[in-house]
């Protein structure tokens, strides 16, 4: 299991590579080019000069989070040839670079969702919060001003220039079903895959967050029949899904212990997260201890072992603790105690 930790950049994280260089176990950085839009091309110079940073502190970039997806590609509409050309020339650029993995999502519009960015814990921390009733009455300009004015930083999925669009967004929406969205997902794929298999690239899907529709929006990664559909598009070894507990994890349906049994060979990168899971359907993220959440983490991770997993994992949304000012979901110290969990649960079940 090669360990990272996701990084969104020089003036965009409150995080640095030198206080990350501090948490034992961590090889690499989870990168992205952030302020690039979705749909334009990342060029060589650009890609480049992130990784030459990020390897300045030791760390390999063998990790894209995310390529974004532009739009049009999802809506399958006349455009998305060309921003599948694009997409293509930037896997190209990113394999040149060495970048092994890209992890994405074919979310419509919304790339998360909560509806509480520091909803309080019973420890006085903390966390992203999902609240079932609440979202089903919420407006989606509501839900964009919660999430929009919970923090000066960037929040992915949630760029401004896509949000300023969002009537537009949904009218252009209006009357897409899943095997839709499916087939949109399956072009997309047929397009890139050859390029990605060509540039040594493992493209890999990320779960819906959470995984079921939101104000009426088609999701499709859901669940193992999600995973299974995926698959059987195409046998390509850039084919791949990336393996979250937590967007996957909450919904209660979704037993991670064995979908980590039968997946772990199609996931080069893996979210291992906690979220505690409410009877109304409610939920929050946790501290990654197996005992504060509804995700049994200590089974996932002793089943990665069994397969002595060799892909990259990240410890994924962490809590905001010890008065820590940061992006929510994504501070320093909760996530570099995830690693030190994940890591006493690896070595434990590797020697065993």
């Amino acid at each position: 299991m090669n360990i990272t930790f996701r990084w969104y950049g020089r003036g965009n994280d409150s995080v640095q590579l030198e206080q990350i260089k501090q948490i034992p176990g961590t090889k690499g950085i989870v990168w992205a080019l952030h302020q690039k839009p979705a749909g334009e091309v990342w060029t060589k110079e650009e890609i480049g000069s992130e990784i030459d940073y990020i390897k300045s502190f030791g760390f390999h970039a063998d990790v894209v989070e995310s390529v974004n997806v532009h739009e049009s590609i999802k809506l399958g509409n006349e455009e998305r040839d060309q921003y599948i050309e694009n997409y293509k020339e930037t896997i190209r650029n990113l394999g040149e670079a060495g970048v092994k993995v890209i992890c994405y999502n074919f979310m419509p519009i919304f790339d998360w969702t909560r509806t509480s960015l520091y909803h309080p814990l019973p420890d006085g921390s903390t966390a992203l919060f999902f609240e079932k009733e609440k979202i089903e009455s919420l407006e989606p300009a509501e839900l964009i001003e919660t999430v929009s004015s919970a923090s000066d930083l960037t929040l992915p999925g949630w760029e401004p220039e896509k949000m300023a669009r969002i009537q537009e967004l949904f009218e252009a929406y209006e009357g897409m079903d899943e095997e839709q969205l499916w087939q949109n997902l399956t072009y997309f794929l047929e397009a890139i895959l050859p390029t990605a298999e060509a540039s040594g690239i493992q493209m890999a899907i990320h779960p819906d967050d959470p995984p079921w529709s939101i104000f009426g929006l088609p999701r499709i990664m859901t669940g193992e029949k999600s995973w299974e559909r995926l698959i059987s598009i195409s046998d390509s070894p850039s084919n791949g899904i990336t393996f979250c507990t937590g967007s996957m994890g909450a919904n209660p349906q979704n037993n991670m212990v064995d979908l980590a049994s039968k997946y772990a060979k199609h996931s080069p990168f893996a979210h291992l997260r906690n979220v505690k899971i409410f009877d109304n359907g409610d939920f929050i993220e946790t501290s990654h201890y197996t005992q504060d959440g509804s995700i049994d983490l200590n089974g996932v991770v002793r089943e990665l072992s069994n397969q002595n997993y060799t892909g990259y994992a990240r410890p994924d949304h962490g809590r905001h603790i010890w008065n820590e000012q940061c992006r929510p979901g994504y501070g320093l110290y909760d996530r570099a105690l995830g690693i030190m969990y994940l890591l006493g649960l690896w070595d434990a079940h590797q020697t065993k």
